[in-house]
């Protein structure tokens, strides 16, 4: 469990920026605690109550009118709440059937919901937690601030609510959805890689071949593997002495038992570095944005291919899909890729980890777009200058040349179900692409 610490906190830290539980839950917390702290201040230094204006709270003296507004005001917050939740419920099923399940997880991480959520039921918490400093019996007390700050809360509570009303009618726009998603991606590329590019692959760069003569490592659990610690497998691999050879990438779905690593000496491989080993690695049943790169492009490659399907038939969607599509490999294009492998001291292989290349990744954002766009010169053509725009910022020949076979794939399609007149542009499209890849 201790080795496996860092991946949890980092795993905890994700859960913060995205999800319904932590973030909420400890909004709900923080105003629980204040409302019990400031009930107890008060009561310790009466003169607090003194700063309380008498025109917005008469009664100082009457600690039945502070037990009604305080449950007054959580009983009331919790009905809103069950609205609230009602609302992101219709949000989350309409979103997931209209455009992709996938999704779901894109609208998790929306901040607006999750605070809407944190301070409705923070300030039932606050409620709740000043309600038992206003009594009667041994002696009477009445918690002005602590009912002034209720009142002001609740006050929050409406305004609130109509501002969550109109971002959640923005949130379900499907422009909105897939923006969303690529800013995210784009976050997840520059965390990953920092570093601008300086030189051009089209593939990631290659590891030597196994010798055969190296142990696997089963993988503990079944799931999708969603974060590679790649610095720890080094720090242990260089400690240790040996190689390690990660067998699936991240985004792979890995069964349980089947070889997730191999390492080079056997008998350096005991039971506590083999859990050691497995620590590194976050697996669970869904795919997440933490390092995965491509998951971002099969969520909108999914809302793109609905939307051209015949019982939606909604072009001008998968239009914006496109559009976002090339705005993510531009990106990615522009930071210089992962090493396959990673060295120490230089020329010794410690760690071999698969990485995402560009063709694959354009392969992922178009291919099957590109197929089921086949009838629709419009979809085909935004795809052919997406494809003009990707090459436009790389210089290197070779993944122009890449660009320039998948464009040629593009327009073979499209001939095959039309006519020469609709494939006309798509051709000079293609020309100029072409052109492009020569005069580098």
């Amino acid at each position: 469990m201790i080795k496996r610490l860092p991946l949890l906190v980092r795993h905890a830290m994700y859960n913060l920026r995205g999800g319904f539980l932590v973030r909420p839950l400890i909004i709900t917390l923080a105003l629980g605690f204040l409302g019990a702290t400031l009930s107890e201040m008060e009561r310790v230094m009466p003169v607090i109550s003194m700063w309380v204006p008498g025109w917005i709270f008469p009664s100082h003296s009457d600690s039945q009118v502070a037990q009604v507004i305080l449950s007054s005001i959580a009983t009331s917050v919790m009905t809103v709440v069950s609205i609230v939740f009602a609302i992101l419920l219709m949000t989350l099923t309409l979103a997931s059937m209209q455009f992709s399940p996938r999704i779901i997880v894109s609208f998790a991480q929306d901040r607006v919901t999750q605070w809407t959520l944190g301070i409705f039921l923070g300030t039932f918490s606050y409620c709740v937690a000043a309600l038992p400093a206003a009594h009667t019996y041994p002696e009477r007390f009445e918690p002005v601030a602590t009912v002034m700050g209720a009142m002001l809360l609740a006050t929050m509570c409406v305004a609130w609510l109509l501002f969550f009303i109109h971002h959640i009618s923005q949130a379900i726009s499907v422009n909105h959805i897939v923006d969303r998603i690529a800013s995210e991606t784009e976050l997840m590329i520059r965390d990953t890689m920092p570093n601008p590019v300086r030189h051009y692959r089209v593939a990631p760069q290659e590891v030597p071949p196994s010798t055969g003569s190296e142990v696997t490592v089963p993988s503990p659990t079944s799931g999708y593997i969603r974060y590679i610690d790649g610095n720890r497998l080094l720090s242990v691999a260089k400690t240790h002495r040996f190689t390690i050879g990660v067998q699936r990438r991240v985004g792979h779905f890995v069964p349980e038992g089947v070889p997730l690593m191999t390492v080079s000496k056997e008998h350096r491989l005991t039971p506590e570095l083999t859990a050691e080993l497995c620590a590194a690695f976050d697996i669970g049943p869904s795919r997440t944005l933490q390092q995965d790169v491509e998951f971002g492009i099969l969520q909108i490659v999914d809302i793109a291919l609905k939307a051209i399907s015949p019982a939606v038939n909604d072009p001008t969607t998968a239009l914006s899909c496109v559009d976002q599509l090339s705005r993510i490999l531009i990106c990615f294009a522009g930071r210089e890729p992962l090493d396959a492998g990673a060295y120490d001291p230089p020329g010794v292989l410690r760690v071999s980890i698969p990485q995402l290349g560009l063709d694959r990744l354009v392969d992922s954002a178009f291919e099957q777009i590109r197929s089921y766009a086949k009838r629709d010169v419009v979809v085909s053509l935004r795809l052919m200058r997406a494809l003009n725009d990707l090459g436009g910022t790389v210089p290197d020949r070779r993944i122009r040349e890449m660009l320039v076979n998948r464009g040629k794939r593009i327009v073979d399609g499209v001939s095959q179900e039309l006519g020469e007149a609709d494939v006309k542009e798509l051709r000079s499209r293609l020309a100029a692409l072409e052109s492009a890849a020569a005069a580098v």
